[in-house]
């Protein structure tokens, strides 16, 4: 089997069963002007993984392994979006409003398209998720089911969040995952290192953890 140098051990996958997943790379979270901006967050942090992300979707597309992207967004009439959720963070913008880039968070406005450097190619999956997991109201799991895939690579925003919460769906699934270290941000640097530490944990509790690079080489 393939194997990539990660921690806390080797992490080895079928020939041709591995899929990347890339969370959110939404304008609405890295550009200026987006949600995460309109928030308080520097979103600078997460505009600088931009190229790093696009290696590894380079090195997977060069391998011929499937790509998935996912994007946070709502119904225009969000009716998919729990009053809970809306009401978090009391700020003067919230999940629906009207931003600079549109509708915040909503399927379809201009925030919410992935940021042009990391669009998906014809045959790549664009998954639109409600909830901050992406297996949750989504064909994901039918998808990898499908397709025979039980190896992932996960990158994206935010670290501790949205990337966190699908790679443990995924762990309690029976997936087995590996997070691009350097691939993955967050608004707060603590969390993301404290999130690296809580995945790698116990032998791997939720999975592994790799550098870009060292991704890419194994894929060669």
């Amino acid at each position: 089997m393939p194997v990539i140098a990660a921690q806390p051990y080797e992490f080895d996958y079928p020939a041709g069963k591995l899929a990347l997943v890339v969370i959110d790379m939404q304008r609405d979270f890295v550009e200026e002007g987006g949600f995460g901006s309109v928030l308080g967050n520097d979103v600078r942090p997460l505009a600088a993984i931009v190229p790093t992300v696009r290696r590894l979707l380079d090195g997977f597309r060069a391998a011929g392994l499937p790509i998935i992207h996912t994007r946070e967004g709502h119904r225009p009439d969000l009716a998919d979006c729990p009053p809970a959720k809306r009401a978090r963070g009391r700020g003067k913008l919230g999940i629906g409003d009207s931003g600079p880039m549109g509708r915040i968070l909503i399927d379809g406005e201009p925030g919410n398209d992935l940021v042009p450097e990391l669009a998906a190619l014809p045959g790549e999956t664009v998954i639109v998720k409600p909830g901050k997991g992406a297996f949750y109201a989504t064909r994901l799991g039918h998808l990898l089911e499908t397709q025979g895939i039980g190896h992932l690579v996960f990158a994206g925003v935010t670290t501790e969040v949205c990337v966190q919460t699908t790679m443990r769906e995924a762990n309690d699934r029976g997936y087995e995952c590996l997070l691009a270290e350097d691939a993955t941000e967050s608004y707060f640097p603590d969390f993301k290192a404290t999130t690296l530490a809580m995945i790698r944990a116990q032998g791997g509790i939720v999975g592994w953890t790799a550098p870009t690079d060292t991704i890419v080489k194994a894929l060669r």
